[in-house]
């Protein structure tokens, strides 16, 4: 039996968190629920990770290099507006589905905690990803395909809204949710409000 890197363990340990917030809640995650789910001690748990602070610190780590990472690609991509808005959509939608619980645990924990370092490095990957929209919208703009007169900040706060509007209906019909039906519907919303 070959024993598993650092990296490999810290993988699984954050994973097991997210998904003990996606099935039973942020209120259950302790070291004992989390070392059972995983099957590790309590102790390795705190060799991975000294705090539950650090755990957290690490999965947004992880959203800043994997989630803005995939959105700036897509949005440096040289494709048309209207296509880098979907892909953007759905891969943003895609990923926020393959990390469940990831939205409750970064406003939940970032803006409750009042850790300081953790609210910034939230504000900053929020702060991305209206930036990213500001710039789609106002690449499609240029296009001519879109409404010169809208707003860009408008259209990145309304945006905003989807992957919580995801979250909540992940949460409460996670057997039924239909993530490119979805993806659709919040496309097409958007477009009826951007254009021409």
């Amino acid at each position: 039996m070959t024993r598993e890197t650092t990296d490999t363990r810290q993988e699984q340990i954050k994973k097991a968190v997210l998904e003990i917030i996606a099935d039973e809640g942020l209120h259950n995650i302790s070291t004992r629920n989390l070392a059972k789910r995983i099957g590790f001690t309590e102790g390795a748990i705190f060799r991975h990770f000294p705090t539950k602070r650090d755990i957290i610190k690490g999965i947004m780590e992880d959203v800043a290099n994997d989630l803005i990472g995939l959105l700036r690609n897509i949005v440096l991509s040289p494709t048309k507006a209207e296509e880098k808005l979907f892909k953007y959509l759905c891969e943003n939608v895609k990923y926020l589905k393959e990390n469940r619980g990831i939205t409750i645990l970064l406003f939940s924990e970032a803006t409750h905690l009042g850790d300081k370092d953790l609210k910034e490095k939230l504000n900053q990957i929020l702060s991305e990803q209206k930036q990213f929209i500001i710039k789609i919208v106002k690449d499609g703009i240029a296009e001519g395909v879109w409404n010169k007169n809208i707003n860009p900040e408008d259209v990145a706060m309304f945006y905003m809204g989807i992957p919580i509007t995801f979250n909540i209906e992940l949460v409460l019909n996670k057997n039924n949710m239909n993530v490119d039906n979805f993806c659709k519907r919040m496309y097409s919303l958007i477009l009826k409000t951007i254009k021409k």
